[in-house]
């Protein structure tokens, strides 16, 4: 199936079709931004109404400005840095940094109107992650002690640290409670599958649970209460504050100190983290919709530049495309643009009709969601991820966090592109000058084949930088072409000309193109990871696993097939709802084989894809197979209730019906797994007392049919040798069971 059959009209026609699904998205949406956009105002040091304002704004005004589908804009967490920087050197006078903001948001419009939106492209995706983790450790830094109840007069950001350390002894009970039942909430949220709670997101339920504990212990007059022999106070101070009528948090900014060096560095980094963390956001929103829809990023830069101006004029904060807020808004089943005009107008309903309650709010709550957050940039898997991509990208990230935490975040971002260039240039192994020759004059062409084939020659070296040069190279080339991409003479690629060549071969998959990109077994990396930086050295032997080893004997010993490489064809997995908006990095280890009883073609290979996108990404590495049927059946979705909620609670958005498909005569069955599909009789037909039994029977994680196909999860793991053999004969017999009497069919 392809999804540009049912893409969604745009404009208002769009807006007709699609207003339910979008309204229903925006309400969770409006949900999660409602406690993120406080949050991100406290922890930037200004007023919580100014988060809630900018979150209106970012929906009202530049929903009709911008040029993305499904991203949402509003304040973020990764200008929270660059909001305190400014206060920091500009005399902790917000209204200074208001204007700052009103002249970056002018630049933004600037460079949209001179279609500059592209440029995001030439920062390192490994210096972003390094800017983004510099973040959250600042974040986290800011937040822990109003999670604790504490207070650090350190001037650095190590110093606040282990001011945290120190004073646990002193921490206050009644708000470090708040914040501990807050990081439960958002850490095993995913686990729970209560309807009733999923219903509300969990940054919502942090603030929901925190206020019986802000009633019951009388936050609002200050007052001691005693617990094992010590005082501790607890006020109004540890509330936010909001005032009687929302207007009056209105300020307006002073443009006094535009002629001078701290105002113009203020601008400076804001523009420059909001432009790229739009840029990436957009373009990150792109991969995760189902439709492959493709953001007009110099239009986007208007929309957001124009909304900042209105926000900084107003007494908000930047804003930008929001990755988690958009990740929600893809996985609500949004279809328009107008879900982030439905976002803004539910933000403005609730401070309206909300106010009084907004008044209850404890800092701590708010705290928990933001050291979540700070934790989540900086996690261990962050580093484990980006390692997995290559040791160089662990160093040019840990590199661009270091100068981030001791300098300023504009200077974190030019040291990480200075450490990356280095490096480059120690790899390929020229001097200054020849290195930026082989980039800029590299040699790089395209031939237009008679049978009608591109033939892509790229040479020299293709780092960060090229990757301008490369998307003008591709751009003449029209959608669903056959291409071939040979790196053969390519003395250095990076890991993010390959993220843009994998994203170039997934827009063409799509349109019904076909992509190969060959010459890379020229090339060594420090990893087997198919984006890691590669390097030059002539035709490599390639190493074979134990693993590896033990599929290859299977394979002989049954007459199957086995291919270990890297399969950049993995355009058939997208005709599977799973996969609508879950791009796939790589497929390797393919095992295929016949199944003369059912008459069957089977597939069953290992793959990498990824779940949400940038500050929102998961990473899974699974053993997926794939069973080509010999006649159609009925679209169905199967997942096990209650069971990898993280990876699964989703695919029901995916689907066209999301109601739960029960057999009264089965509640085992019916208990045990979730069954939804487009057409409820034809599935209850051909779910057969025989089939149902089966499956009762067996541990699966998911079964989806597309009505030509089965593709099966029977283990959230790299599968062993043994699982293998399990899972083939699963599918066996699970096509025994099944209804199959029409004629063979091809797929």
């Amino acid at each position: 199936m392809n999804n540009t059959d049912f893409e969604p009209s745009s404009g208002i026609k769009g807006l007709k079709e699609n207003w339910r699904n979008d309204v229903s998205a925006a309400l969770s949406v409006s949900l999660v931004a409602l406690p993120l956009a406080l949050g991100i105002a406290v922890a930037s040091g200004v007023a919580p109404m100014s988060g809630l304002l900018s979150a209106i704004i970012a929906g009202i005004v530049t929903t009709f400005f911008r040029g993305s589908n499904l991203a949402i804009n509003g304040p973020a967490a990764g200008l929270i840095a660059a909001i305190l920087g400014g206060l920091s050197i500009l005399d902790n006078n917000i209204n200074y940094v208001l204007a700052a903001i009103v002249i970056s948001g002018a630049i933004q419009i600037l460079f949209g109107l001179l279609k500059m939106g592209r440029f995001a492209k030439l920062l390192p995706s490994s210096v972003l992650h390094g800017i983004l983790a510099a973040i959250g450790v600042i974040i986290f830094a800011k937040q822990i002690h109003f999670a604790l109840g504490t207070k650090s007069e350190a001037d650095t950001i190590i110093g606040i640290l282990l001011d945290a350390v120190y004073k646990i002894p002193e921490l206050n009970p009644f708000v470090f409670i708040i914040a501990f039942l807050g990081v439960l909430v958002l850490i095993f949220y995913k686990k729970i599958k209560t309807k009733f709670i999923r219903i509300i997101p969990a940054p919502m339920w942090v603030l929901l649970l925190a206020l019986p504990i802000v009633y019951g212990f009388d936050f609002f007059h200050a007052h001691n209460i005693t617990l094992f022999g010590h005082a501790y106070n607890v006020s109004p101070n540890l509330l936010i504050s909001i005032p009687e009528n929302p207007l009056d948090s209105i300020i307006h900014p002073d443009f006094s100190r535009i002629g001078t060096f701290p105002f113009w560095l203020t601008v400076m980094s804001i523009t420059t983290i909001a432009t790229v963390i739009s840029m990436a956001s957009a373009r990150a929103v792109d991969t995760l919709d189902p439709y492959k829809r493709t953001t007009n990023l110099n239009k986007d830069l208007i929309g957001v530049g124009l909304s900042t101006m209105v926000s900084g004029a107003l007494g908000g904060l930047p804003i930008v495309n929001v990755i988690v807020r958009s990740t929600v808004n893809v996985n609500s089943n949004a279809k328009t643009k107008w879900s982030n005009l439905y976002h803004g107008l539910f933000l403005l309903l609730f401070v309206v009709f909300l106010a009084p309650v907004l008044k209850s709010i404890p800092l701590a709550a708010l705290a928990a969601i933001l050291v979540h957050t700070g934790f989540k940039l900086a996690s261990p898997k962050v580093f484990k991820h980006t390692y997995d991509q290559g040791v160089e990208q662990l160093l040019f990230l840990s590199s661009t966090l270091i100068i981030t935490l001791f300098t300023d975040l504009l200077y974190g971002i030019i040291g990480g592109i200075l450490v990356t260039l280095i490096l480059h240039m120690l790899l390929a192994k020229v001097g200054f000058l020849k290195f930026f020759k082989m980039i800029y004059k590299s040699g790089s062409k395209v031939y237009h084949l008679d049978n009608g084939t591109y033939d892509v020659k790229l040479k020299g070296i293709t780092n960060f930088l090229y990757a301008l040069q490369l998307d003008d190279l591709l751009k003449p080339i029209p959608n669903g072409s056959k291409v071939r991409i040979d790196m053969t003479q390519t003395r250095l690629i990076d890991l993010s000309i390959m993220e843009n060549l994998i994203e170039y071969k997934r827009v063409q998959d799509f349109n019904g193109g076909n992509v190969q990109l060959v010459g890379l077994d020229h090339h060594v990396a420090s990893t087997s990871h198919n984006r890691a930086l590669k390097i030059i050295t002539g035709r490599v032997k390639k190493r074979i696993t134990n693993r590896q080893i033990r599929l290859q004997k299977l394979a002989i010993a049954n007459h199957w097939s086995f291919e270990r490489e890297v399969d950049w064809n993995t355009s058939y997995l997208r005709n599977f709802h799973f996969f609508d908006s879950r791009p796939i990095e790589m497929k390797s280890n393919s095992l295929q084989g016949h199944d003369d009883e059912n008459n069957t073609q089977w597939e069953i290979a290992d793959i990498v894809f990824d779940e949400g996108a940038l500050l929102a990404l998961e990473v899974y590495q699974t053993t997926v197979q794939i069973v080509r049927l010999p006649s159609l059946i009925p679209k169905f979705i199967i997942d096990k209730e209650g069971l990898f909620d993280k990876m699964f609670d989703r695919v029901k958005a995916l689907s066209r019906s999301n109601r739960d498909i029960n057999f009264s005569n089965f509640a085992d069955f019916s208990n045990k797994f979730q069954l939804t599909g487009e057409d409820e009789d034809s599935i209850r037909a051909f779910f057969t007392d025989d089939l149902i039994l089966f499956l009762e029977e067996n541990e699966i994680h998911h079964i989806e049919s597309n009505g030509e196909a089965l593709m099966i999860f029977k283990y959230i793991h790299i599968a062993r040798t043994d699982e293998v053999k399990n899972m083939l004969d699963f599918s066996c017999n699970l096509v025994k069971h099944m209804n199959l009497k029409n004629p063979p069919k091809k797929l």
